[in-house]
This record gives structure tokens, sequence and C-alpha cells, in this order.
């Protein structure tokens, strides 16, 4: 059973197969996705394979993925009145690092401001979705498959991207591996950015 939009989440399924369920993500703009594409096919070409570079707003950290049995209607319904009223994002990257203690290295993001408060919004809308396994830890994944020698590791930790990430859409995607993903909707960021006088 659904719970009403702005409300806590509804209790998860009991059966509910692992590797499925609705990802909520935000493509990057074309010049930084190239970039982090021609990384990702250098240090893990199976990631760089199965889809392009992104930020995972809904499925990881803070919320696990949604309810696979979620229609595009109801996905609409709960997250489009979000998107329409959040503005385009720009982000910061942080410096490369090993991710939760794991030998998965991501660029940071600052977990706080405007993309806590969308991937929070997105989190209260009443969609059923799984446990998260750790808090909200926004970031884009830079090797996750494949196991670096300590030089590659070494290499890539100490590589710097100067660009901003530019977020202006989110997409919702079905996962259920080893399938590829499907894509479902996707949804501009159509809010306006309040000006300060000065």
């Amino acid at each position: 059973m659904k719970a009403k939009p702005g409300a806590s989440p509804a209790k998860p399924p009991r059966r509910w197969r692992p590797g499925t369920g609705i990802y909520v993500i935000a493509p990057l703009q074309p010049a930084l996705s190239a970039l982090i594409a021609d990384i990702q096919a250098r240090f893990d070409p199976k990631l760089a394979r199965l889809m392009p570079p992104h930020i995972t707003i809904i499925g990881s950290s803070g919320a696990g993925p949604i309810a696979p049995t979620t229609s595009v209607e109801e996905l609409r319904v709960a997250i489009e009145p979000i998107a329409t009223t959040t503005p385009p994002l720009t982000l910061a990257l942080g410096a490369p690092m090993r991710f939760m203690q794991t030998e998965i290295i991501v660029l940071p993001l600052r977990p706080y401001g405007p993309l806590r408060e969308l991937h929070e919004r997105i989190a209260r809308s009443g969609l059923t979705y799984a446990p998260p396994r750790f808090a909200f830890t926004p970031h884009i994944t830079l090797s996750f498959y494949r196991r670096l020698s300590a030089d590659e590791r070494r290499t890539l930790l100490t590589m710097r991207i100067q660009d901003a990430a530019e977020i202006t859409r989110i997409d919702c995607s079905l996962s259920n591996d080893p399938q590829p993903a499907t894509h479902l909707l996707t949804l501009p960021l159509r809010g306006v950015l309040s000006v300060q006088p000065t």
C-alpha cells in the first residue's frame, strides 16, 4: 500500500528480489559525461559499458530502490511536482576517494544543500523503497567492478576534475539484474532560481 505524498514511505514488501527496483538518477552535462566516461573506460571498462556517468538520487545511499511494481503514472504523480519546483543544480566535485572503506572509487559531492533537498523530497513523496545501506552520500562512480592495482588506484585518486556537474533533469529507470536497465521517465528540473537583491 502506498503512503500519501509527503508522508513516510510505505513498508517494503517481504519478497523483493535483490537487483530489482527503480532508480532516480541525474545525468551529467555532455562534456563532463564524456570526460568521466573516458576515465571509466580506462579504469573500469565494464562500468563504462553499463550506463553513462550520473548521480544517483534515489536507489543507493539515503534511500534504496523504489518498488519495481511502481507504475510510471505513480512515479509521475509523486515526482513531477518536485522536479517542476526544483531549479537546475550546479554541483562542485570533490577529489576522488574510496567509498565507505571499499575498493570503489568515486567523485564525492557535498551531501547538503539543494541536492539533499531534492533527495529528501523524493524520499518523502510516499513511494515505497528498499532500506538504504548507507546515509545519503552523493557521488559519481569512477571505478566499481574492477580491482585496481596499487599504481592504478594511486593514479585515479590523484586526478582532479575542475568542471562542476550541471543537473537539468532526472531520469527514472527500472533495474532488473542481470538484464539492462529500462528507462521509464524523464523529468526536467523547471524551478526558478531565486535572485537576491543587490
